[in-house]
């Protein structure tokens, strides 16, 4: 699948000091789409910034979440993520 603008992540928590923001998505697609390069065309628009954190929800037969973090924002706005790593 792909992202649509129409479906943005949501801002839960903004970033405060140098704490990151925290960010939900709900979507059909599985967390391996939404790890796409560049997945969220206007996450710059959107305030993403890179370190924060997104779950990301899927709302179709398995229904499941999982928990990444903001790698990228390029110069052209789109955001990348990735699957966080929880030490």
């Amino acid at each position: 699948m792909a992202y649509a603008a129409t479906n943005p992540p949501a801002l839960l928590s903004q970033s405060v000091g140098a704490a990151p923001a925290l960010w939900i998505y709900s979507s059909t697609d599985v967390h391996t789409d939404v790890d796409a390069s560049d997945y969220f065309s206007n996450g710059a628009a959107l305030g993403m910034r890179v370190n924060d954190v997104v779950i990301v929800v899927k709302t179709t037969a398995t229904i499941g979440a999982t928990l990444h973090s903001v790698e990228t924002v390029t110069a052209g706005g789109a955001a990348s993520i990735r699957p966080a790593i929880l030490a």
